[in-house]
């Protein structure tokens, strides 16, 4: 499985099994923030590109495999 056509649902779906909850929302961005207080901006796209979305991992600090694993 790849990193593309991922939509935002299945997106914070899977960030949140790595302990991040939905914080807040400002306009078409979802912001999601771990107890470490590390905050990451989703877009609520449908697709999400494939470049965006290894920007996301690598601000979560999640690889790739794990987050394929979790979806």
């Amino acid at each position: 499985m790849s990193l593309r056509n991922h939509n935002w649902l299945d997106v914070i779906k899977a960030l949140s099994k790595f302990g991040y909850s939905v914080n807040r929302q400002r306009g078409s961005h979802i912001i999601l923030q771990n107890k470490n207080g590390n905050i990451v901006p989703v877009p609520r796209h449908s697709p999400i590109k494939e470049s965006t979305l290894n920007l996301i991992l690598e601000q979560a600090e999640i690889s790739k495999d794990d987050f394929l694993k979790h979806l």
